[in-house]
């Protein structure tokens, strides 16, 4: 056991992590926003708490909250904008805000390094801190489904017209999501950075952005654990398709298209949809 996680630790941190960025795209999702906006934030949370440390000393215990509190803050300021779209503008103008902070993270040299990034940051982070980050951020996320804000999450993604009937503040709510995400994709860019040395704007470009959203398509947007197996069998099929080498690409985008085309709710939601469908079918 000690030498698979010896062997697999990489492995390890590198699904420990896009895990947190698949919950933070997840949120938004499950309240029925078209935010694709977790790369930006991210990219924001990851050079704020690096910038801290590297440039004014501060601990990173420190640094990487500041980090998810700028994530939360800079979700906060374009939910307002983003409340008056819907569906696939909302997806264009959030795709908009993650190109303007790579390109203010490529063009700002003397703050950011520009092209040649941040390096030399100190690696603090590993798998005994990124796992318990995980189980609370999944727990504080399973605790905000189970409750009155989860409920109307659900009735928002199904329809906004019903559930502004039903008394819901769409507005208020959509803000409340981005504010989740950006909480949580702030403090995982935090994390990314003290985890791995060095950040360079690219990290969180459009290769980013259909990373996070295959793992909630793939899993499901609906459970909790839906982004988390999405994202354990994503990170994990590299390794399980190495003898296919350079075809490696083609195979994560069939898998991707057979789950889109007959499990569209996702691997983990269309299995529970089929347990309770078994359950109900029982005399």
């Amino acid at each position: 056991m000690i030498k698979f996680l010896a062997a697999y630790r990489p492995l390890i941190d590198l699904f420990l992590l896009q895990s947190g960025y698949a919950l933070s795209q997840y949120i938004v999702l499950r309240a029925g926003v078209f935010s694709i906006a977790s790369a930006g934030l991210a990219a924001i949370g990851a050079y704020v708490a690096a910038l801290l440390t590297m440039r004014l000393g501060l601990s990173p215990i420190l640094s990487i909250p500041i980090g998810a509190v700028a994530g939360l803050a800079s979700a906060l300021l374009i939910s307002w904008p983003l409340a008056r779209l819907r569906g696939v503008y909302q997806a264009i103008a959030t795709l908009a805000f993650v190109q303007i902070v790579l390109s203010l993270n490529l063009y700002a040299e003397a703050v950011t390094g520009g092209a040649m990034g941040l390096n030399g940051i100190p690696s603090l982070v590993g798998t005994w801190t990124l796992l318990p980050v995980l189980i609370g951020v999944g727990y504080v996320v399973t605790a905000v489904n189970a409750n009155k804000l989860g409920r109307a999450f659900e009735a928002m993604r199904q329809d906004e017209a019903v559930a502004a009937s039903l008394g819901v503040s769409v507005t208020l709510n959509q803000s409340i999501a981005f504010g989740l995400s950006g909480a949580i994709a702030g403090l995982y860019g935090g994390l990314e950075a003290f985890h791995s040395y060095a950040l360079e704007p690219n990290q969180f470009g459009f290769a980013f952005v259909v990373a996070t959203l295959s793992y909630v398509v793939f899993g499901g947007r609906r459970s909790v654990l839906g982004p988390i197996i999405g994202t354990a069998v994503l990170v994990a099929l590299p390794e399980l398709a190495r003898p296919l080498a350079e075809n490696r690409t083609l195979a994560y985008g069939v898998l991707l298209m057979l789950v889109i085309n007959f499990m569209p709710r996702g691997i983990v939601d269309s299995l529970l949809e089929y347990v309770h469908r078994r359950r109900m079918a029982r005399p």
